[in-house]
């Protein structure tokens, strides 16, 4: 029952996560999830005035076009090629529909590009909503309150108190007490040592500190079923992670890539390959 619980839920989780996207060409070694592309996409979409991005895919522009990657790609992972945009979006009729359509394909077409690093061949657009014209807030001024003349009631003088003392009793005085003071058991030598602390989670491995240090990673983040962001098997590295704010996700992955290779060294005379799987990228 445990195993079927964690099954069916590595299944939600890369539903969710979507396809595997190339990230630039068949020598970059680099891949994003569709979840993390189409938030970019769709942030950039919600920009657009006169329209809202109601659907949104990204898949292959043309399987056949596919090349093979220089390094062993994640698990499931499309392999290297152009890819074709679809979007499904609602627009007014504030002008043309095909121009507010051309405004948005520009707009996830730019997007794509400068901030992603995927290469896009098209983008559909299709207006499948017809959305309410923007209406202007209107404001109705309220009449001014007429001012009104604070009434004062004076107050009914009231008669002095005079103050009540209450003497306290005497109390006699309490000869101290003195308690002798109790003897304190004598510590036991202990022969207990420390336990060693685990290196594994203590020391970061040299490709974990390597990829962490980038300039650009926001963090490292394990999506594919596992609790590890850095894979290790043989002589080749996958690393799942987030791009900061303000960075390209192709060139940090390409920054990753390097930083590793060049950070472990090759196992038995073989050349290390590396492959990079952004999972998101901050706003």
């Amino acid at each position: 029952m445990v195993v079927t619980d964690r099954l069916a839920q590595t299944v939600r989780e890369q539903l969710r996560l979507g396809r595997l996207l190339p990230l630039g060409g068949p020598e970059d070694g680099s891949w994003i999830t569709e979840h993390a592309a189409s938030e970019v996409l769709g942030r950039a979409a919600h920009e657009v005035t006169d329209a809202r991005l109601e659907a949104l895919r990204i898949g292959p522009a043309d399987p056949d076009t596919a090349s093979t990657p220089a390094v062993p790609p994640p698990p499931s992972a499309l392999p290297p090629g152009p890819l074709r945009i679809a979007a499904e979006c609602g627009a007014t009729l504030e002008e043309a529909l095909p121009v507010t359509a051309d405004r948005l394909r520009e707009v996830l077409l730019d997007e794509a590009a400068d901030r992603l690093g995927l290469l896009v061949e098209a983008v559909d657009v299709r207006v499948t909503k017809v959305l309410e014209e923007p209406q202007t807030p209107q404001h109705h001024p309220q009449a001014p309150a007429e001012p009104q003349t604070p009434q004062h009631h004076p107050k009914a003088p009231t008669e002095p108190q005079t103050p009540q003392h209450h003497p306290k009793a005497p109390t006699e005085p309490q000869p101290p007490q003195h308690h002798p003071p109790q003897p304190q058991p004598t510590p036991r030598p202990t022969t207990e040592r420390p336990e060693p602390p685990d290196r594994a989670t203590s020391v970061p491995d040299p490709a974990t500190r390597a990829a962490a240090s980038v300039p650009g990673v926001a963090r490292l983040t394990p999506v594919l079923g596992s609790s590890r962001a850095v894979r290790i098997e043989g002589a080749h590295i996958r690393i799942e992670l987030a791009v900061a704010a303000g960075h390209r996700a192709l060139d940090v992955a390409r920054a990753v890539r390097t930083a590793v290779a060049e950070a472990v060294p090759p196992p038995e005379d073989q050349p290390t390959t590396v492959a990079v799987l952004v999972t998101a990228v901050d706003p």
